[in-house]
C-alpha cells in the first residue's frame, strides 16, 4: 500500500513539473569570444514540456552587458524556441557566470533562469593588481610583473602615474612576454590614491592601455583589510 502510495505521489510530482516545462538545451551555455571582439552572440534553444501554450511575458537581464531577444513569445505545447543573446565584452578577462531571466505566464514556474558563462581569454596579466604602503612606512621598492600571455607578443612603449610622488622603471625580463616594473614613493607621509598607465603596442585597442594601483594607506585600514583577506 504505501509503495503504491509512494508511486502515485510520484506521478503527480512528475506531472506537474512537466506542466511548469520550459527547459533550456546545453545549459550553462558558454560563450568563448577572441581577444580582440568587443562583443559576442550566441544563440540558445528551449522547449515548451507542458501541456499548454506558454507566454514569455519579458527578459530581464542580471548585468547591463548582456542584451536578449526571442523568436517570439507564444509556444505552443511541445514547441522548440530560440533566444539570441549579446554580450559587451568591455574589459571582462576571465570566466564570468551571467543569467537572463524569462518571465512566463506559467503559474507552476513563472521565472525560468537561463544561466551563460563568458570565458574571455587572457592577454595582459599583472600580477599584482594594487602595490600598498602604509602611512610612515619605509619607502621601499615594489614590483608588478607584466606578462603578455596572448598569442601574439607585445611590448610596453610607455609608462606614466597618475601621482607625482612615485618613480618607476621597466625591466624587459623576456622580450615581447615578460616585464618587471618596479615602484618606489618618495615618501609614505600621506595617504595616497594612484594608478600607473601601462601603454603597450598591442593592435587590438583595448589592450593598447593598461592599469596597475598603488595606494598609500593608513596602518589601521591596512590591518582591516588583511584581517577582511584582502
Amino acid at each position: 500500500m504505501r509503495s503504491s502510495l509512494y508511486a502515485f505521489l510520484l506521478a503527480v510530482l512528475v506531472s506537474a513539473r512537466l506542466q511548469a516545462g520550459l527547459v533550456v538545451d546545453n545549459e550553462p551555455i558558454e560563450l568563448k569570444p577572441r581577444p580582440e571582439d568587443d562583443e559576442v552572440e550566441q544563440t540558445f534553444t528551449f522547449k515548451n514540456t507542458g501541456s499548454k501554450p506558454l507566454t514569455i511575458v519579458r527578459l530581464e537581464s542580471t548585468c547591463s552587458c548582456l542584451e536578449a531577444s526571442l523568436d517570439k513569445r507564444v509556444y505552443a505545447p511541445g514547441e522548440k524556441g530560440q533566444g539570441k543573446a549579446k554580450f559587451k565584452v568591455s574589459s571582462f578577462v576571465g570566466r564570468h557566470e551571467k543569467s537572463l531571466r524569462l518571465h512566463t505566464d506559467d503559474d507552476q514556474e513563472p521565472e525560468k533562469v537561463v544561466n551563460f558563462v563568458l570565458d574571455v581569454p587572457e592577454v595582459i596579466s599583472i600580477e599584482p593588481k594594487l602595490l600598498e604602503w602604509t602611512v610612515g612606512e619605509k619607502p621601499q621598492a615594489k614590483t608588478f610583473v607584466v606578462k603578455m600571455t596572448g598569442t601574439d607578443p607585445m611590448r610596453i612603449t610607455k609608462l606614466s602615474a597618475t601621482r607625482e610622488n612615485v618613480t618607476f622603471e621597466s625591466k624587459e625580463v623576456t622580450p615581447g612576454r615578460e616585464y618587471v616594473i618596479t615602484m618606489k614613493p618618495a615618501s609614505t607621509s600621506d595617504v595616497t590614491i594612484g594608478a600607473l598607465k601601462i601603454e603597450t603596442d598591442s593592435k587590438i585597442p583595448k589592450y593598447s592601455r593598461q592599469m596597475a594601483f598603488f595606494n598609500i594607506v593608513r596602518p589601521e585600514l591596512a590591518e582591516k583589510k588583511k584581517a577582511a583577506g584582502k
